[in-house]
């Protein structure tokens, strides 16, 4: 069983990175409210887990997620700046 105070802080762990992922939605290429409901919807699918150890590993898996996300933004400006400025010739 997992005490009050690691509870807590696994619970404003979980609450920031929600938040940090909601943010990084904004530009996500299907649109927000798409983003919004994915990930609404995976939060809410693991919203039951009680164990410290699942929760740190969906929190690990989260941070992939946004790692990932990040990676499709910058491909995206970086192919958005080749071709604005380089001749595919």
């Amino acid at each position: 069983m997992v005490c009050g105070r690691d509870i807590s802080t696994l619970r404003s762990k979980v609450i920031r990175q929600y938040k940090q992922l909601l943010f990084m939605g904004r530009e996500y290429p299907r649109g927000y409210n798409y983003f919004r409901d994915k990930l609404h919807a995976g939060f809410k699918k693991n919203a039951d887990l009680t164990k410290a150890d699942e929760i740190e590993q969906k929190l690990k898996f989260a941070e992939y997620i946004e790692r990932e996300i990040a990676a499709l933004y910058h491909v995206r400006k970086y192919r958005a700046m080749k071709q604005r400025y380089y001749d595919d010739n």
